[in-house]
């Protein structure tokens, strides 16, 4: 039975989801070489990002109250700066791949460890005062207005900057991914998961569809 992610009403949010599975822990899985290739300034992909895309993902995440600017900008901006500068990240496979389609799409997209999540998953719009820990030094982010994937002990994944306690690892071995795309932008969300999981393939991964449940 396929994982279901329950999905509380909102008038432009068009998700995709996936679950990965690796045949080894991340620390063993090797990058394709597409990868790099991708991740070059001027590479060509299947999707192009542009200044329509950057609009109407901003306007998804304001659609809740939140104000994506400054370093509450959607992760896909990011991206886009660490290309010009020459700084893309590499940090492990799961991600590098997550990253590089993001970036070409546009689109933010989380992806964090499945074997950390606890109990159900739901979308939805954080509460005034919702906050979380993104990073190892225990920076905290607010949430209040952003769209987010919850687990039972709150948010996990968000297309500014995902969870701390559940992001991937050297020994993880199963991912749920979430690419945060909008009604504003028909089929993107699903040609952008169509490519995200073929990527994977490369890594020798398999994938396994999520039911969003509205």
């Amino acid at each position: 039975m396929s994982l279901t992610i329950t999905v509380q009403p909102h008038r432009l949010l068009d998700a995709g989801a996936f679950v990965t599975r690796f045949a080894d822990p991340l620390g063993a899985v090797l990058r394709p070489p597409e990868l790099a290739a991708f991740s070059a300034p001027g590479a060509i992909a299947p999707l192009i990002p542009s200044e329509t895309v950057r609009t109407e993902v901003r306007s998804l995440l304001r659609a809740g109250g939140f104000k994506p600017a400054g370093r509450s900008k959607p992760a896909s901006e990011y991206l886009g700066s660490a290309v010009a500068e020459g700084r893309f990240p590499a940090i492990n496979p799961a991600v590098d791949v997550c990253n590089v389609v993001s970036l070409h799409s546009g689109l933010p997209i989380s992806v964090v460890d499945f074997d950390l999540i606890e109990g159900p998953l739901r979308i939805e719009v954080a509460a005034a005062g919702t906050s979380y820990v993104f990073n190892p030094s225990g920076q905290v982010i607010d949430a209040s207005g952003l769209i987010c994937l919850f687990d039972a002990r709150g948010p996990t994944g968000t297309p500014v900057k995902d969870a701390q306690r559940t992001k991937t690892h050297a020994g993880t071995r199963a991912t749920i991914s979430v690419v945060w795309g909008t009604t504003a932008l028909p089929d993107r969300t699903r040609a952008t998961t169509r490519w995200y999981r073929e990527l994977l393939q490369l890594c020798g991964a398999t994938t396994e569809d999520v039911l969003i449940a509205r």
